[in-house]
Parts: structure tokens; sequence; C-alpha cells
């Protein structure tokens, strides 16, 4: 796999969390709490500026679900090894509303995924 490129978003920001399967895995599911192998590209919903790749250092990411933003503890179970899903983030299950102290608070995120173990 290479590193996806996120098509400008287009129409209303989304007030909760989308999830769209780019691609369907055939591995081990996520599950909720557990612990995650993944690449991942991150933009500005508004903006598209990317703010985060894990394809730029070029390492893949591993960490538990419990430690992350709630966009992602609820977008990434169910999702099968061998999967690409696009997630839709608002802020409130990002990184909070505008001037909650993070350079990415206010902001709606759109995330692709791949996940590669779970």
């Amino acid at each position: 796999m290479e590193k996806p490129q996120i098509e400008a978003q287009t129409g209303p920001v989304p007030d909760d969390l989308v999830i769209k399967d780019l691609i369907v895995g055939e591995g081990a599911e996520a599950q909720p709490g557990g612990v995650v192998e993944v690449h991942y590209v991150g933009v500005d919903f508004e903006t598209g500026e990317e703010f985060d790749s894990s394809w730029d250092r070029g390492q893949t990411n591993q960490f538990p679900l419990t430690g992350l933003i709630a966009g992602w503890q609820e977008g990434i179970p169910g999702m099968k090894v061998g999967g690409r899903r696009q997630l839709t983030i608002p802020p409130e299950a990002a990184y909070g509303p505008e001037g909650s102290g993070h350079p990415l608070s206010g902001r709606t995120l759109v995330f692709i995924i791949d996940l590669i173990s779970a």
C-alpha cells in the first residue's frame, strides 16, 4: 500500500463522526480498547492541510485505543486488518472546542487509517 491522498472535502462540516470504509480488510478485527498498529494521514476538513502522517515518518504507529481521541476510539473498532477507513471527526470527538489548548482545537479532522494489526 502507499500513502493515501485525502480529497478535498465538500459540503457542510458534519456534526457527528462519519465512518467510511475505503477497503474492507480480511484479517482480525480491532476491538474497543484494544491495541492497534496503524498507518495514517490526517488533514483539516476545511483547509485540506495535512497536519500529521505516519507515512511521512516511514513507520507505523502502535497504541492502545483508550489513549486516543474519541473519534478513533469509536471509529476503529470493527475495522479488520488490511482495511483502510476514512474517519471524519468533529471537534467534540477530536481535540475539543476552539480554545481548548490544542493546536487542532475547534477543527474538524479527516483521517485515512490503514489497520496493520489488531
